[in-house]
């Protein structure tokens, strides 16, 4: 038999417009919809209980799991993976629950790839040709989705490629010393990013996407990685334009950050968005958003990472639970973790989480 099916308490039940209402604001759906940036590949294939070898068995999980839509991203890289590491790349091996070890590449903190305007106009920059559009193109059929199913459309990190790329520490310096530099790769990346968004639209003849969701890590658990001013000069510019185009659309918008908000809510709710996501607990208290800040969006997320990972099937669903009561009365809130599901959260705590949002959080319970 299937591990996830065994696992399993509910039967799945996507309808798109559940989620919509409940990120649009319109009030209470029939229950809350679960809300999830990534599952990481082996908790997937783990919770279906095979691999995952065709666009239909990416599409199945997020049926099984409860989902109403298809986290969907086109494949790209900005940094190309041959690109030889300069100081500051680290590399490490981990193991994971699901067997094995992989690599995971850490973020560069001192020199990176670019640091001189020769080093930009060098550099061997992806165009939209270099997009996989393959898994984008299946799921923008219909006939490939399960009735009540839609596509929420991702793309992403303009600012974490651009620091990413320079290196930290270089970053840092050069919004001082390099101006020059920092904007051409805010205008090169941030229009790479805004055209995948574009192309995604214009690919979406049949109305399957029913949101943008652009990610981009700005804040760690005490604050901004940057001064605000940072963000308002060169990112929020672009990420206002993406919320232009979802407005357009007739999309939800939803953002992923990391860490600690506060300080640019309102420049957010500039930008047009509908959601944020993940709301990290030790960053930013959720009581607290919703009170301030849930007239202007939903709330997707605060169920910890750390605690999915250690804690007991029974205390996922207890916080879970907690959750729900606390941040759901009215609408706008959606389960899901604080961060993504990575591959050391074991199967039975991740199942814990969508069997305890299927119990508790009924509307009509």
């Amino acid at each position: 038999m299937i591990p996830g099916l065994q696992l399993r308490q509910f039967a799945p039940s996507p309808d798109w417009r559940r989620l919509w209402k409940t990120l649009m604001l319109q009030g209470q759906p029939d229950r809350v919809p679960l809300v999830e940036l990534i599952v990481n590949q082996p908790v997937q294939e783990a919770f279906l209980g095979r691999p995952l070898r065709t666009y239909a068995d990416q599409v199945d999980f997020w049926y099984q799991a409860g989902y109403d839509y298809i986290s969907l991203c086109p494949a790209y890289w900005v940094r190309a993976p041959e690109a030889a590491p300069r100081e500051g790349w680290r590399r490490s091996s981990v193991g994971a629950c699901y067997g094995g070890e992989r690599e995971i590449v850490w973020g560069t903190e001192g020199t990176g790839i670019i640091t001189t305007m020769a080093d930009f106009d060098s550099y061997h920059w992806p165009t939209l040709d270099d997009v996989d559009w393959g898994l984008f193109r299946y799921c923008l059929d219909p006939a490939n989705l399960p009735e009540g199913m839609k596509v929420i459309a991702r793309a992403g990190d303009i600012f974490t490629w651009v620091w990413q790329l320079m290196g930290m520490q270089t970053f840092c310096f050069a919004l001082v010393e390099n101006v020059e530099l920092v904007e051409a790769l805010f205008d090169r990346i941030g229009q790479f990013i805004y055209d995948i968004f574009v192309r995604e639209v214009e690919m979406d003849e049949r109305d399957v996407i029913l949101g943008l969701w652009y990610s981009d890590d700005i804040a760690y658990t005490e604050g901004l990685f940057a001064h605000p001013d940072v963000f308002r000069r060169y990112l929020f510019p672009w990420m206002r334009r993406i919320g232009n185009l979802a407005r357009q659309k007739k999309a939800a918008y939803l953002y992923h950050s990391d860490g600690d908000l506060w300080q640019v809510m309102d420049d957010l709710a500039s930008c047009g968005l509908n959601a944020l996501q993940p709301i990290e607990p030790k960053a930013m208290n959720a009581e607290e958003l919703k009170a301030r800040e849930g007239h202007r969006f939903c709330l997707c997320g605060n169920i910890e990472v750390d605690r999915l990972a250690r804690k007991t099937p029974a205390e996922i669903e207890a916080l879970v639970r907690d959750r729900i009561e606390k941040l759901a009365p009215g609408g706008g809130y959606c389960v899901g973790s604080s961060n993504t599901v990575p591959d050391y959260v074991p199967l039975q705590n991740y199942v814990a989480m969508l069997n305890a949002t299927f119990r508790w959080g009924s509307y009509d319970s």
